[in-house]
């Protein structure tokens, strides 16, 4: 069986772990020190001040629109999102009372659609984007940035699929005002369950640290809890369960970053072997209507390999019954999926149509062999 993802997590790790869990006394197994340094590790892996660990990829981007909203920052209800994302990328704003507005991908890189994206920011005027980047494939983060300033919209990043990608000398997750990651099994690093929320603004990091954990200060630093409680007259004693806004409790554990701190080391390793694989898929396949960038100055840290083909289930009825896993291309077109169409009007978006019917992705990760790219593309190269 090829399968479509390997585990990060190695015997190697399980047996630190362990090891980890015997001592006397019991470590702190819920959200302690090991957790802040996990933060200040990855915030500086990605080139970012700051980094809030949190239980899941999903839940950074639900923390992050609920911080944005609470603190003002949104000059408007408006959140423009992918057709193609994540089910959460479109819900999240929903379950907030925010709007969101689709915008359709393009077949290079399989994020916004810019010419779409422009016309979506002059005509709307969104508070928001929520930028994709699918599979690990970069964006043009130079117009996007660009975009986003000359139309004063905040720009988060949903990085999820493609930790390890960079744009230019930079990791995604560096350009935006917020990103999210995720450390799911099977994404490029796993803590079991998890995810980051990556800033530079310090007042937006306080919030979401306070919101995370029910809106407490107890993980705020010493001087933010000071002005917090004289502005409040809160004493030191009263303050152990004041609740300074509407909070959630997203945190994740200590446990899950014993496995973070070590999984980080890991990232180069395994987004070069992802890369080396995405050059040999690209080298090999022949039909497939899309036309990935393999930019020399970009970084690919390849999450799945996109393939949009009119003989898709044909071709993926061959792949299955060669013990090979497959998948539809990430969710489709979210416009299509019924939380959406009972809500609101369903957009014409041609781009993100095609991906519902003609797309899929075939596997990749750090213990795939050439062989096995082989033997997948010579299947999908067998349809013209």
């Amino acid at each position: 069986m090829i399968k479509l993802v390997s585990d990060t997590i190695n015997r190697e790790d399980i047996d630190s772990l362990v090891g980890w869990l015997q001592q006397d006394p019991i470590p702190r197994l819920t959200k302690g020190d090991l957790t802040l340094q996990l933060e200040e590790k990855w915030a500086e892996k990605i080139g970012t001040k700051y980094s809030v660990f949190v239980n899941s990829g999903s839940s950074s981007i639900l923390l992050t629109l609920a911080a944005l909203n609470e603190s003002g920052k949104l000059k408007n209800n408006k959140i423009v999102v992918p057709a193609v994302s994540w089910a959460t990328d479109v819900s999240s704003p929903m379950l907030l009372g925010l709007d969101p507005i689709m915008c359709d991908c393009n077949l290079e890189d399989l994020s916004c659609d810019l010419d779409e994206l422009e016309n979506i920011f002059k005509e709307q005027s969104p508070s928001a984007l929520i930028l994709v980047s699918p599979l690990g494939l970069v964006p043009n983060m130079l117009k996007i940035t660009q975009l986003c300033d000359k139309y004063g919209v905040i720009l988060l990043e949903d990085v999820c699929e493609s930790m390890g990608s960079k744009f230019k000398d930079s990791y995604l997750g560096s350009f935006g005002f917020a990103s999210f990651f995720s450390m799911y099994f099977g994404h490029h690093l796993s803590t079991i369950e998890g995810g980051f929320i990556n800033t530079n603004d310090e007042d937006f990091y306080h919030m979401l640290l306070m919101m995370r954990s029910h809106g407490w200060d107890r993980d705020l630093p010493k001087w933010k809890q000071k002005e917090l409680r004289e502005k409040h007259e809160c004493t030191n004693f009263d303050a152990l369960y004041n609740f300074y806004v509407p909070g959630f409790n997203l945190r994740a554990t200590d446990l899950q970053a014993f496995i973070g701190l070590r999984a980080i080391d890991k990232l180069d390793k395994y987004a070069s072997k992802r890369n080396i694989n995405f050059e040999n898929y690209l080298s090999f396949i022949k039909n497939n209507k899309l036309q990935l960038l393999n930019n020399d100055s970009n970084f690919i840290s390849s999450f799945a390999i996109p393939i949009v083909h009119k003989e898709r289930d044909n071709i993926v009825k061959d792949l299955i019954n060669s013990n090979i896993e497959v998948r539809p291309l990430i969710a489709g077109n979210m416009a299509s999926k019924p939380m959406w169409v009972k809500k609101y009007p369903k957009p014409i978006l041609p781009k993100a149509e095609l991906l519902e019917e003609q797309g899929f992705y075939i596997p990749n990760h750090q213990d795939l062999t050439i062989q096995e790219i082989k033997q997948i593309t010579d299947i999908i190269n067998s349809y013209e």
